[in-house]
């Protein structure tokens, strides 16, 4: 199967490539070990409205889908464009006995195969860096939601209180790299150089109100954030507009 392409999703492609069985533990690393507890935060915020089926997009290898599934949100769909990540999610979905409930799909967040409001809840992980127009992706990612329902999103962060920020651009500069390459070789060493500078340019050009309003534009309403772990991750959350 081929699917689309833009120039952000050719980066996501060429950054994750052969990290798929590791992609979990590089998320960890990066994270200081905070990423299954955002993980949560995202998961709590759209099983809270009880939906029926959820859209997660770029499920990479499945895991914020499986605790989805796990935290009784319906059925889950899952979509990604990297089809090595999605073949490690499909065993991650036999693995875990949820064949069931959770279905995995190739597909760009910037042009879904879904019909309009066909969603109770949406997620999204580690989204925006990879699209190049993040505004238009929030719109079409709102457009399989139904009115009154959920998206929340996890995306990395810069910490905005100085001290933590001067301690993250030393761990992202030359702890994150040292430690990729020690533990993953190669590849890791590259994500590692690369993921600290993508992460600060896109909060250089998109800060946090832009979110905000982009959200509001893209549909949806009461939304919210909250920096996660000294503000190393940011949850995102808001309601599509419109009567349930």
């Amino acid at each position: 199967m081929t699917v689309a392409t833009s120039s952000g999703n050719t980066v996501a492609r060429a950054v994750f490539a052969g990290l798929p069985p590791r992609y979990d533990r590089l998320a960890y690393l990066l994270s200081f070990g905070q990423d299954r507890r955002w993980r949560r935060a995202v998961v709590r915020r759209v099983a809270a409205g009880n939906p029926g089926c959820v859209l997660d997009v770029a499920t990479g290898p499945a895991g914020v889908a499986l605790a989805l599934a796990e935290a009784g949100a319906g059925r889950v769909v899952g979509v990604d464009l990297n089809l090595p990540m999605l073949r490690e999610g499909q065993r991650n979905v036999h693995a875990a006995g949820r064949a069931g409930d959770v279905l995995l799909a190739a597909a760009r967040a910037e042009q879904l195969p879904f019909a309009d409001g066909v969603f109770d809840g949406l997620s999204f992980a580690y989204l925006l860096r990879y699209v190049d127009d993040p505004a238009a992706t929030l719109t079409e990612l709102g457009r399989c939601l139904r009115p009154g329902a959920t998206m929340s999103s996890l995306e990395f962060f810069v910490p905005p209180r100085l001290v933590w920020r001067l301690l993250w651009r030393l761990y992202t500069a030359i702890v994150l790299p040292a430690a990729g390459l020690l533990t993953g070789g190669r590849a890791w060493w590259r994500v590692g150089r690369f993921l600290g500078p993508s992460i600060r340019r896109h909060y250089q050009r998109y800060d946090v109100e832009w979110h905000v309003e982009a959200w509001r534009r893209a549909g949806f309403t009461d939304v919210g954030y909250r920096p996660m772990s000294v503000g190393g991750g940011l949850v995102m959350w808001g309601t599509k507009e419109g009567p349930p």
